[in-house]
């Protein structure tokens, strides 16, 4: 169909078309008129050369064109060549620097560094390192460490450990008051490399700086306690003194029969001071062979209602006031929690409250005196409040109560040994985790606050 279409079309334009196209060139006889081809040829031509004249032209312009923007090109290529040249250049400095301030790091670390790659063999070695063992850098870089230093104490299936696991491992080394080292073992990881560092850290000093606090803080408790219990078992020991000084005398001055009463009298408060003295020594033993090394959950309030039993046998004072005399009064709020704790230890610290508020309520002319007992749990934790009515203390003696007794000060101390709370405070804060303070003054009296954390 479409060649019908085309032929159709065609048809029409076939009758205009000439078999010559040569045929206007000639004249009716035939011969040519060449002065119409030369005058076409050269039409031709000149069309010809007019249109090659254009592309020049434009060929021209557009290499113009193309050689500014090569030129432009060139010229910020330079630039950018000159650029990364000199970022190149200033990334390189940065790079050796930091390379520099590592090393110097490493350098100056004041423990033994050592490197090593997976093969055992030393990558680094610190000055400290060369000091300690007197080798240099040199002599053992590419060794294996055990070669270069055979004396360290590690073992290579210690550090293939850290290589298999990928953790950090520390051991502790030592020999007791002569040295003590950490040695850390931490993996390092890349794509093409592994190895560790050592870290050997001398703490000797640090160790016996430490032993020395501890040996101290153990001193002081013990001075504390030594005063304290000194200064109780004084009492009833200086009562039974002067009673049997009484009798002595009432004997060598009248007829026993007469006095015999007063004697029976004297006698009974010298038992009874005794007694008192027998039950603080054995309060102190018990105390002594109670330690453990795990805390066991308790009950705060039959741990208070107990040391109230134990400061009724230790403090009486026979002429002065009596801890049964004391109004006590007990607010246990109900379904408090058992919580972890030293028994033993807590219960000293309870009845080494009762006690300082036992002498301060002996210390003061006080017609009702009492002492009130508080424990309530508070979110997170119990609180445990011990207030009493008697002597109040000073600032003074508010600042040194809770403080070791050979505590460094520009003063004299306000509070003597024996009624310091340093082991009570060690007690609470260090091996319980809570916190101790006192407040005190003449009008609302003096309250021991302690907080004892739940788990």
């Amino acid at each position: 169909m479409k060649k019908w279409l085309a032929a159709l079309t065609l048809y029409p334009l076939s009758v205009y078309a000439y078999a010559d196209i040569f045929a206007i060139y000639r004249n009716p006889d035939g011969t040519t008129k060449w002065q119409w081809v030369a005058n076409s040829a050269l039409s031709l031509l000149i069309i010809t050369l007019l249109v090659v004249a254009i592309f020049l032209l434009i060929a021209n312009s557009r290499g113009r064109r193309v050689n500014r923007e090569l030129t432009d090109i060139k010229a910020t290529l330079e630039d950018r060549v000159a650029r990364r040249t000199a970022s190149l250049i200033e990334t390189s400095e940065v790079l050796k620097s930091r390379e520099q301030y590592i090393t110097n790091i490493v350098e100056s670390l004041p423990l033994m560094l050592i490197g090593l790659n997976q093969d055992m063999h030393i990558t680094q070695w610190n000055q400290v390192a060369e000091a300690a063992t007197g080798r240099s850098v040199a002599n053992v870089l590419g060794k294996n460490l055990w070669e270069a230093y055979p004396t360290i104490t590690l073992t290579p299936d210690q550090v293939s450990e850290v290589f298999r696991s990928k953790k950090t491992v520390t051991i502790k080394h030592s020999q007791r008051d002569q040295y003590y080292f950490d040695i850390t073992i931490y993996p390092l990881a890349d794509n093409d490399e592994t190895g560790v560092v050592i870290l050997v850290d001398d703490i000797t000093k640090q160790m016996k700086a430490e032993n020395k606090v501890s040996e101290r803080d153990k001193m002081s408790a013990m001075g504390e306690l030594a005063s304290a219990m000194a200064y109780d078992i004084n009492l009833p020991l200086q009562s039974i003194l002067s009673s049997l000084l009484a009798s002595q005398e009432k004997l060598a001055e009248n007829d026993p029969s007469q006095i015999k009463n007063e004697l029976l009298k004297t006698l009974k408060e010298a038992r009874l001071s005794g007694e008192q003295a027998s039950s603080i020594i054995q309060n102190l033993l018990d105390l002594a062979n109670s330690h453990n090394d795990e805390k066991a959950p308790a009950d705060i309030t039959v741990l208070m209602d107990q040391s109230i039993k134990v400061a009724d046998n230790l403090f009486t004072d026979l002429s002065g006031l009596r801890f049964s005399a004391i109004d006590l009064t007990r607010h246990y709020h109900e379904g408090l929690p058992q919580i972890p704790c030293y028994q033993s230890e807590l219960q000293q610290v309870f009845v080494r409250l009762l006690r300082a508020a036992f002498h301060s309520l002996n210390h003061k002319e006080q017609e009702h005196p009492a002492i009130n007992i508080e424990i309530s749990e508070f979110y997170d934790s119990l609180w445990i409040k011990v207030q009493h009515n008697g002597k109040a203390l000073s600032p003074l003696e508010q600042e040194d109560i809770f403080q070791p007794f050979f505590s460094i000060s520009d003063r004299e101390p306000a509070c003597p040994v024996e009624n310091r709370l340093s082991y009570s405070y060690f007690i609470i804060t260090d091996h319980h985790d809570g916190q101790m303070s006192v407040t005190s003054d003449e009008k609302f009296g003096t309250c021991f606050n302690i907080q004892l954390p739940i788990a």
